[in-house]
């Protein structure tokens, strides 16, 4: 029997035999939602303005696009450095997570929620 295992809320487990990536989005059966996490404040982040302050402290700003639809921070105008997010953060997806704590290492974490 090949596949991914998947164990939801109750800790039923189901096999998945032909696993995708949509397999493992949240919206998913049995897919477990991420938080992120800001380290030095251990705090939860659950909005874009609270995004906003911990990144604001750390350099970046937002950035004003001209693409409807984003949200985006960049650290300055001397580097390449950008983070696009969704307009909602409520479709903050895991990667978008990760790409906030790859550009920001040792500040933030996506965690499992408690």
């Amino acid at each position: 029997m090949s596949g991914v295992w998947i164990f939801d809320r109750r800790g039923v487990a189901r096999l998945i035999t032909h696993p995708t990536r949509e397999s493992f989005e949240q919206s998913a059966p049995g897919a477990r939602p991420r938080v992120l996490v800001y380290l030095p404040a251990n705090q939860v982040i659950r909005s874009y303005d609270e995004l906003e302050q911990r990144l604001g402290e750390l350099g970046w700003t937002r950035y004003r696009p001209k693409v409807d639809g984003l949200v985006q921070f960049h650290r300055s105008a001397s580097t390449a450095h950008l983070i696009s997010l969704p307009n909602r953060f409520s479709d903050l997806k895991p990667f978008h997570m990760y790409d906030i704590v790859v550009k920001n290492r040792s500040f933030f974490q996506v965690r499992d929620p408690c």
